[in-house]
């Protein structure tokens, strides 16, 4: 059976092949993960389709930016759609924005902190501030939290510093990076397997391709399951 703090990332090209992994996964995955690179290959259709015809739980992983009027117009369109993440940037504009605009719905607005694809030597070619990764991210979801955001995202190295914010209490904390013992860690930089970001006081796990890309998803989809049971 499915255990919803697994959230498997739908990194696939179309909405024909992410209704097809869903079909495949079943009852193992209850919540999914639609990113900004399915967009035009149907995902705001997908999202409908596993939400309203699956009962899945969805989150719309856009990562909003833009200046407050255009966020909270963009937020107020997707908040129609019944769904129950959505993304944004984490600086406290942009939070306060989305905030508004998810209003009148059970939307949950979830704060990027620092994307888990950057090291140190990434964030100096940007020009932010200097210091160690997880002071910023800690700082970051902080002033998010402060701005009204229902919880945020941070790689499993973060997710106990940000836990023990006194501002974190009843927010969520929502880990991409995660891979279990083995995998491959393709593009991330900071990761964790699903027991030890659980430990470290995530809500929910984002795991894409060692789920979709295994050669039995719905097992792979499963043993992390089990691995979240037992943590």
């Amino acid at each position: 059976m499915s255990d919803d703090r697994l959230i498997v990332a739908l990194d696939v090209p179309n909405a024909l092949a992410g209704l097809e992994m869903a079909k495949t996964l079943g009852d193992s995955v209850s919540f999914y993960k639609i990113g900004l690179g399915m967009l035009t290959g149907g995902g705001l259709a997908l999202a409908n389709e596993l939400k309203q015809e699956h009962g899945k739980r969805i989150f719309l992983d856009m990562k909003l930016f833009d200046i407050g009027a255009t966020v909270e117009a963009a937020v107020r369109g997707l908040a129609q759609f019944d769904l129950d993440f959505l993304t944004v940037h984490g600086d406290p504009h942009v939070v306060r924005a989305a905030r508004e605009g998810a209003s009148n719905s059970d939307m949950k607005i979830l704060a990027v902190t620092i994307l888990t694809s950057l090291d140190r030597a990434d964030l100096d070619a940007s020009l932010i501030e200097s210091g160690e990764i997880p002071d910023l991210v800690a700082t970051r979801a902080g002033r998010a939290f402060e701005a009204g955001a229902d919880g945020v995202i941070a790689s499993p190295n973060e997710a106990a510093m940000i836990r023990a914010l006194p501002e974190a209490n009843g927010r969520l904390i929502v880990t991409p990076g995660v891979r279990p013992a083995g995998a491959d860690k393709g593009d991330q930089k900071r990761i964790a397997t699903p027991a030890a970001a659980i430990q470290a006081g995530a809500d929910h796990i984002v795991v894409g391709r060692p789920i979709h890309l295994a050669a039995n998803p719905r097992q792979a989809a499963s043993a992390i399951v089990d691995e979240l049971k037992s943590a």
